[in-house]
């Protein structure tokens, strides 16, 4: 993944940690589609909004203003995407159940002939709205282009 050798998680604490993983996973997982390598791109991208989706529900100062319905796991991703959108965080534009399946086809095998254009969009919208972006890459630590 490429935040390995790129950042300390546990010395960085949870929040900060999730938030800095979100970014540099959304800059890999940009390389990685734009080097052709999609199905990586995509598992790499939905590692970025997961990351993003547990930075923004972690603080119990944010967490207090979410519609939270019992039972309701917030380490889901899927559940965490429901919450926010009920929540109003995220417009809801974004097809997660779909991005899901496509993750799903990606961890077996590359994706030929997908364009991944409009997940790339919708993927930025959501760390848009969730505060991720827009955020300077160049104060993040820099990437090695050896990584896969």
């Amino acid at each position: 993944m490429p935040h390995f050798g790129l950042m300390n998680e546990a010395e960085l604490g949870p929040l900060e940690g999730s938030l800095q993983r979100a970014r540099l996973h959304v800059r890999g997982g940009r390389r990685r589609l734009r080097q052709g390598k999609v199905a990586a791109g995509v598992v790499t991208l939905y590692d970025a909004l997961s990351a993003a989706m547990q930075w923004y529900v972690a603080p119990p100062e944010r967490k207090k203003g979410l519609t939270i319905l019992s039972g309701e796991d917030l380490n889901d991703d899927g559940t965490a995407y429901q919450v926010l959108v009920r929540s109003r965080v995220l417009d809801g534009k974004f097809d997660f159940d779909g991005f899901e399946r496509l993750v799903e086809r990606a961890l077996d095998h590359e994706i030929p002939g997908f364009d991944p254009g409009e997940v790339l969009a919708g993927v930025e919208s959501v760390m848009t709205q969730l505060g991720v972006m827009p955020f300077d890459e160049t104060a993040l630590p820099p990437e090695d282009p050896a990584t896969f």
